[in-house]
């Protein structure tokens, strides 16, 4: 299940673009909080703190205690945040409030385990897929996914089908979509391609030459 953080915040007033950046300047990250049937509240947390929490985490599918100054905690899933396009600074998150029976649609980091069989026999493994949406409840939210590619022989595939998803866990994508793959060296398909145009002359030269009277 993924880690609960903890995050210190406070009720804000203030809006527009202007004091949005004086606040950030304050070394506040504004943010907002929505859903279970409660107005919008505009709340900041600390922008060092979200830094170190993001930091720590394997994705942005982060549970949080937002602890509001006055007024309590509040367990929010991190729905989205807002980057700067140049410095890839944090500019606003947006939180969900949930409780532990909130339905969660999430998109998890994919991890491959193990030394594919095709691997130690000269083969590529190839990561198709690197991140899995899923629907969980909060409670069953996976920080990362990982799947053993262990049996894998050269040529062979490992798809959302054949891999066991933690309890509560259900993937959005088909079951025949392809995790991982087990491909041939750059240097064999090569060779094949060689061998395969040296052949195509003669293959050419036989269709045309005339039928025996």
């Amino acid at each position: 299940m993924a880690k609960k953080h903890t995050l210190k915040a406070e009720s804000r007033a203030r809006t527009g673009s202007g004091l949005l950046k004086q606040m950030r300047r304050e070394g506040w990250l504004p943010s907002v909080i929505y859903g279970r049937g409660a107005e919008n509240k505009n709340l900041k947390v600390d922008a060092k703190a979200f830094h170190e929490m993001m930091g720590e985490s394997e994705s942005e599918n982060i549970l949080v205690n937002l602890d509001v100054q006055g007024e309590g905690s509040n367990l929010a899933f991190l729905q989205d945040v807002q980057h700067d396009p140049m410095t890839g600074e944090p500019l606003h998150a947006d939180f969900l409030a949930v409780d532990n029976k909130t339905e969660l649609n999430a998109s998890v980091p994919v991890h491959l385990v193990g030394e594919a069989k095709g691997v130690k026999a000269g083969g590529i493994l190839e990561q198709m897929l690197h991140t899995l949406d899923v629907r969980c409840s909060v409670t069953s939210l996976p920080e990362i996914l990982e799947f053993d590619v262990s049996n894998l022989d050269e040529g062979e595939s490992l798809h959302i089908g054949d891999v066991t998803l933690p309890d509560g866990v259900v993937a959005a994508l088909n079951d025949e979509v392809v995790i991982g793959h087990v491909g041939k060296p750059a240097a064999a398909i090569s060779e094949e391609a060689s061998e395969g145009a040296a052949d195509a002359p003669a293959a050419e030269a036989a269709a045309e030459a005339p039928a025996e009277a």
